[in-house]
């Protein structure tokens, strides 16, 4: 699903945010990347998510040769395969849930009933339907992120990319979360979650930790310990 190779991003002024980075992310897995602030981590999830090109390396996303695509391919990617969900929710105000969650799909070319009809699914998916009429101020931290996730995964992306999911959660709210993503992650999406919680991190299967830029370690790439002898 996701192949970096010696992916670096620099900024204005010399900064590296990312310094020849490589990873693979297979069709299925649920992944986390996790480090502290200026880690690169959430450089990471603009490059994975095809909203910033690194300065060098190449990204592969579904397939898709990332620095062969147009501004506009771009855009059809992100809107057929990559469903994002932010820390800050970014729900449009005094707008129900059911259009809030319709809305994203406006890039698909779905027709308005069409679109409407996706979104009521997701949030039933979600386990909202119960209050597709709401607007965000009626509802709690931990609905507004579920409006969130659905909005996300109306279009059925194969890749969903979460950052800081839980960080504007309590701890109840924030556990409920966790255990869509992994209900998403079971009937098949993709999911990559950046986080700076050590304990998010090391429930999930897989942890990519990063410090200044660079993969410091991969669970996935750790040496399996073999036992000998008998039972």
């Amino acid at each position: 699903m996701i192949a970096l190779t010696g992916v670096s991003r620099t900024y204005p002024g010399g900064v590296a945010a990312l310094r020849e980075v490589s990873l693979r992310i297979g069709h299925g897995e649920l992944v986390a990347i996790a480090g502290p602030s200026g880690s690169g981590k959430s450089t990471m999830l603009n490059v994975i998510g095809t909203l910033d090109r690194p300065t060098t390396g190449s990204v592969h996303i579904d397939g898709h040769d990332v620095s062969a695509l147009t501004d506009n391919q771009l855009s059809a990617l992100r809107a057929t395969t990559i469903g994002f969900v932010f820390q800050s929710f970014h729900l449009a105000p005094r707008v129900p849930a059911l259009d809030n969650v319709a809305d994203g799909l406006v890039y698909t070319g779905m027709s308005r009933s069409e679109r409407r009809r996706r979104a009521a699914e997701a949030l039933e998916r979600v386990g909202l339907g119960h209050r597709m009429d709401h607007e965000p101020h009626e509802l709690s931290g931990g609905e507004r992120q579920r409006v969130a996730i659905a909005r996300a995964v109306a279009g059925d992306p194969p890749l969903l990319l979460a950052d800081e999911p839980t960080g504007a959660l309590d701890s109840v709210s924030g556990a409920g979360v966790m255990e869509l993503l992994r209900e998403l992650n079971a009937a098949g999406t993709t999911i990559v979650i950046i986080t700076h919680d050590r304990e998010i991190a090391d429930r999930l299967p897989r942890q990519v930790r990063m410090r200044d830029g660079e993969i410091v370690s991969d669970s996935a790439q750790e040496p399996v310990r073999l036992w000998k002898g008998g039972a």
